[in-house]
Formats: C-alpha cells, structure tokens, sequence
C-alpha cells in the first residue's frame, strides 16, 4: 500500500511538473521567436520596421516582463497560483494573437508588451509553484525543469523559425505570422492542463484551508509525510507572520545596502554579456556575417542546441564547483567569445569564412552562458538574501535584471546599425570585462555557506577593513 501511494504521489508530482512549466516553455518561445521572424518582419511590404522600431517591437516585451515579474508574485500570492497561471495561459493565447494578426508596428509593439507581462509573471509564478509542491529532496530538480523548459522553448522557436522560412519563407513574406502563431499552442495546454492540477498547499495554508492544504498533500505525498509537512507549513507560516519584512527605508542601514547592491549586481551581469543580442537578434547577426536569411535560420538552430546541452552541464556543475570561480570561469569565456566574433568581423571581412567563425564563437558564448553564468545567477539570488529581505531583494533584483535585458533588446539593433558588427561586439566585450571585475571584487562564496552564515559575513563587513566571506563566517 505504501508503494502505490509513493507510486500515486510521484505521477502527481511528474503531471505538476510537466503541466506548469509550459509556463517556462512559453516564456522560451515568446523570446526566442522574434529571433527569426524579425527578418521577415521588417520588409517593406510587412511592418516596414526600422532599426529603432526593430528595438522596440524586441524590448517592449522586456518592459513588460520586468513589471510582469514585480507584480507577478504579490498577484499569486493573493489569488493563488494556480488561478494566475491559469490567467497567465489566457494572456499568453490573447496576446499571441494580437501578435499574430498585428497590422503595424504601434499594435505589434503593444501586444508584445502584454505578452511580456506574461513572461515575466511566469517566471516568477512558476518556479515558486513549484518550490510549494515539491518534497524537499527534488525540490532542485523540479525547478530547475522549468529552466530546461525556457531553454526548450528557445530552440524549439529556432527550430520552427528555420523550418518555415526554408519551406514557404521565400513566397510568403507573411511567414513570419505562422511562427507567431505558434505560440497559441503551448498556451491552450498550459490552459487546459491547469485546470487538473492542484492548488499550492502552502498557499491554501497561508488563506486558513487547512483541510484542503492536508488534502492536496496527500495526493503528492505520502499520508503520514503529508500530515507531518502540514504541520512544517503551519510552524513556518506563524513564524513568516511574526517576521518584520524589509522595505525601502531598510537601504539606510549599510549591510542591507550592500546585500541589495549585490543583488542587483548578480543580476546586471548576467544581461550584460550581451547573451539575448544573440537569443533575440542571432539570425540577423549570422545574416550581417555573411549568410543568406536561410542558412542563418538553420544556423541558429546551433545556438538552441548548444543551451539545452550547456543547461544540462551547469545543473550538474552546481553540485559540484563553487560560485565565484564557476561566474568567473563563465564571464571570462563569454567576454573572450565576443572580442574574437568583434576580432573575426574586421580580420575576415568580405570572406567566406566569417559566417562560420561567427557561428562557432556564438555557439562557444552560449556554452559558457547557459552552462556558467545562468545557472550560478539563479541560484545565488536564492542564497544571498536573508529571509527578511528576500521580498524586497528578488523584486528589486528581477526588475533591474529584466529592466538591463530591455535595454539590450533596444539597443542592440540600433547599434548594429550605427557602428557595425566589430564595434558592437567590442562594446559588449567591454562591459564583460567590468562584469569580471564586479564578480572577483564584490561576490562572497556562497557554496557550503548556511543562510545564517551568509547574513553574518554581510553583517560583520562593514566593520571589517579587508573582511572575507572566510573571516566572518569563522566568527560564527
């Protein structure tokens, strides 16, 4: 009997998983769609879209993921998370459509902003659905499937990119509305999945319905583990009651400061590696090389491949190098990426070689991204604030993240335009070098450390002329 209710409680649980984090899938593709409808989208006789208004048709649905993602877990937190992912499915289809059937710029660009405020509501709502449902032991694990999932969604966009503009791209300029389209598919299944998977018990804890939290546990645990992590959710839940959150006043006190600035720190350098330049402009980059709008479609297919297997890597790596080096590692291998693509540009300009020597540098970025630099963001941002702060630090933390991944978005083709390929990526190299410099003067080592101990190194650094992350935590 207790076989089959361990049996019964992980297909639940494998359900959950699966059916929520189309929510990651969606967010993946949305971003990663405009990649190759961008080029098609431009033409004259379509949107006749300039540089500037390619920047913003990119970036207005990074704006609106950025505000998305603030207000995404107080709106959970008040409805519930299952009624807003349920909400985020139909914004998703809605916002798909209008993206679809957009007749200008002005309504493309304002659809992809709704669309955003799904995306970065999704990427708030889902990994904390998650966290709320799994047993403590695969926590890990089914979150970072919903990472796996973006990543899916990315390369299952390029995917579809490539096979459309190879096959009808060449007699239908429109082609790009087919892969907008798309996009409606994952939406309807979040949608109708939604509908047969439970509420978060913590959540319905948190609301008073004890009955029903105890009743949702026992379907994904087993009764006598259910009954004991109720208990667990009650006496963490008086405790978070009785806790006195952090606000914006708190910025006054030094180690608060810090720990924020840090944050926002983390947060910044993983955008300024210029990685969704390539995620949201790699056809156009591999067309400014040299190839034709197809080859480049089908040559972005790589750069998908290469953040699946490199997301893979980096789950792995995380178990098993520290923070610091493994950030490190990862920010000197994308910064020497992009002055060789900024490097190759001049060198073998005109020639047939570019293309290619461009590709394997963009491939080569992405495996040091996806596999160093994303995964090591994540989870340090859920290590570094302590409890009290962590509202006030994540909301900050995400919008600056999703504010500096707007500002790329923007830019990018502006500077594309202006500057050249060389100039551009020398630019993004720059900024590489001063995310290196933030890493190895600013970051402690959180890898080993309890939270308790990451909040007394913060605490005891103010009165420490050259304090490490070692001599404070020794003090403990």
């Amino acid at each position: 009997m207790s076989n089959q209710s361990t049996g019964n409680a992980k297909r639940m649980l494998k359900k959950i998983t699966v059916i929520s984090t189309f929510g990651g899938l969606l967010f993946g593709y949305d971003t990663g769609v405009i990649n190759g409808a961008l080029p098609y989208m431009a033409r004259k006789d379509e949107l006749n879209l300039t540089p500037v208004t390619e920047g913003f048709v990119t970036s207005s649905l990074l704006f609106g993921a950025a505000l998305g993602a603030v207000f995404g877990g107080r709106l959970s937190d008040r409805f519930g998370r299952r009624k807003m992912i349920l909400n985020l499915a139909l914004i998703f289809f809605l916002a798909a459509l209008g993206c679809t059937f957009a007749p200008n710029a002005g309504v493309m660009i304002l659809f992809r902003f709704l669309l955003g405020l799904a995306v970065g509501a999704a990427s708030v709502m889902v990994p904390s659905f998650l966290a709320e449902m799994a047993p403590v032991e695969t926590r890990g694990r089914m979150v970072t499937q919903n990472e796996l999932m973006i990543v899916s969604g990315q390369l299952l966009a390029f995917i579809f990119n490539a096979i459309l503009g190879t096959t009808i791209g060449q007699e239908a300029a429109h082609v790009w509305r087919y892969m907008l389209a798309i996009a409606t598919l994952p939406a309807v299944i979040l949608w109708f999945g939604m509908l047969i998977v439970p509420e978060s018990p913590r959540w319905l804890a948190s609301k008073g319905k004890i009955g029903e939290a105890l009743r949702i546990l026992k379907e994904i645990r087993t009764q006598n583990r259910a009954e004991i992590e109720l208990k667990e959710i009650e006496e963490n839940l008086a405790q978070e009651s009785e806790l006195q959150r952090a606000t914006f006043r708190d910025l006054s006190i030094p180690w608060i400061r810090r720990i924020v600035f840090i944050g926002i720190g983390i947060g910044v350098v993983q955008q300024v590696t210029g990685v969704n330049s390539i995620m949201y402009y790699g056809t156009q980059i591999l067309q400014q090389s040299g190839f034709s709008t197809n080859a480049a479609l089908v040559g972005n297919i790589a750069n998908g491949i290469i953040s699946v297997l490199a997301t893979f890597v980096g789950i792995w790596l995380l178990g098993k190098v520290g923070r610091r080096p493994m950030l490190m590692t990862g920010l000197t291998g994308t910064t020497a990426s992009l002055t060789l693509i900024g490097i190759f540009s001049i060198v073998f300009h005109g020639s047939s070689v570019l293309p290619y020597a461009v590709l394997a540098m963009t491939v080569t970025f992405l495996a040091f991204q996806q596999g160093a630099i994303s995964p090591v963001t994540w989870l340090m941002l859920s290590e570094i604030f302590p409890l009290k702060l962590r509202g006030l630090g994540m909301g900050v933390t995400v919008f600056c993240l999703w504010i500096t991944n707007f500002l790329v978005g923007f830019f990018f083709p502006i500077l594309l335009n202006a500057v050249g390929l060389s100039t551009t990526f020398f630019i993004f190299a720059v900024l590489g070098v001063g995310a290196i410099t933030f890493a190895k003067k600013c970051l402690p080592e959180t890898k080993g450390k309890s939270l308790e101990q990451l909040e007394s190194h913060f605490r005891n650094f103010g009165h420490k002329e050259s304090g490490t992350v070692i001599e404070a935590v020794k003090e403990v």
